[in-house]
């Protein structure tokens, strides 16, 4: 089973071109795919609807989408009634397969007073994979501060630990005539975390290593799977400055749960990528 997590940057590249047909070229091929900055009338591209448009790129995909940020752009009167256009920011979940609940987890935040700082959030949706059902979360962290990223990881995680006991979107579905929704107990979560590895914020993800047995898989910690595939180095990256090539930054993971680590068959980030300041993350799951 094939996982890609890409931050698309409203649909523009490195060359500054908006162009989202690139960006589904270099994820076309995954089972289930996580992407962050997708938007809706927000002025960086345009103001176009990108959710029509990875969705007629991938036609044969289910989809869910959670606008973190949403706010009043404009509006005009159609036909003796008012059309609001909202400007929305966040992410979204595609699958191959039916997507059988979806919850959109506000993350917590703080006012900020002189950089920008805007509603973030991890969609959650809960997949009918072939292998049996599985947890899926696309997840945007704060990019300016370490303590609220911290805030946003212990929240994130709670939810993904705790998923079970508190029934997920909805339980005791048969009063409203609707189906059951199950509740896996395996999850991976995918984003863009803006947090370097060994940071305080990947720490608190991932736990602290020991001198011996490295991140062993434990209950309350997930695995980061480019790590436990080899494919985190000191020279690893997955985010380029656009203004300035040079400078790069390894931000974007996908972390397993325990019970998905020995399932892990390859993890990687495709730096030939050029949709986005982002590259993608690339996970082969046994599923």
């Amino acid at each position: 089973m094939k996982f890609a997590s890409y931050n698309i940057q409203f649909g523009v590249g490195l060359d500054g071109i908006f162009d989202p047909k690139r960006i589904i070229e270099n994820i076309k091929d995954a089972d289930v795919i996580a992407l962050q900055e997708v938007t809706r009338n927000w002025p960086s591209n345009g103001g176009v609807d990108l959710i029509e448009q990875i969705t007629a790129l991938l036609p044969d995909f289910h989809w869910v989408y959670g606008p973190a940020c949403d706010v009043h752009r404009s509006y005009e009167r159609i036909a003796d009634r008012f059309v609001d256009r909202r400007a929305q920011f966040g992410n979204m979940i595609l699958s191959r397969w039916p997507i059988l609940a979806n919850r959109m987890l506000l993350l917590p935040r703080v006012r900020t007073y002189d950089k920008l700082n805007l509603q973030r959030a991890a969609s959650e949706a809960v997949i009918a994979a072939p292998g049996g059902p599985i947890r899926i979360y696309s997840v945007h962290l704060d990019h300016v501060s370490p303590s609220e990223r911290i805030a946003q990881i212990r929240y994130l995680k709670d939810r993904a630990f705790d998923f079970v006991a508190e029934g997920g979107a909805l339980t005791g579905a048969a009063e409203f005539g609707l189906d059951e929704v199950p509740l896996p107990e395996d999850f991976v979560i995918m984003g863009d975390f803006n947090m370097v590895p060994d940071s305080p914020e990947y720490i608190e993800m991932v736990g602290l290593e020991d001198y011996f047995y490295g991140r062993p898989a434990r209950h309350g910690q997930v695995v980061d799977a480019l790590a436990r595939a080899g494919k985190l180095t000191p020279a690893s990256y997955s985010w380029i400055d656009h203004r300035n090539h040079a400078e790069r930054k390894h931000l974007d993971y996908c972390f397993l749960s325990p019970g998905l680590a020995p399932k892990l068959v390859d993890a990687l980030v495709d730096v030939d990528a050029v949709g986005s300041d982002h590259f993608p993350v690339h996970v082969d799951i046994d599923w």
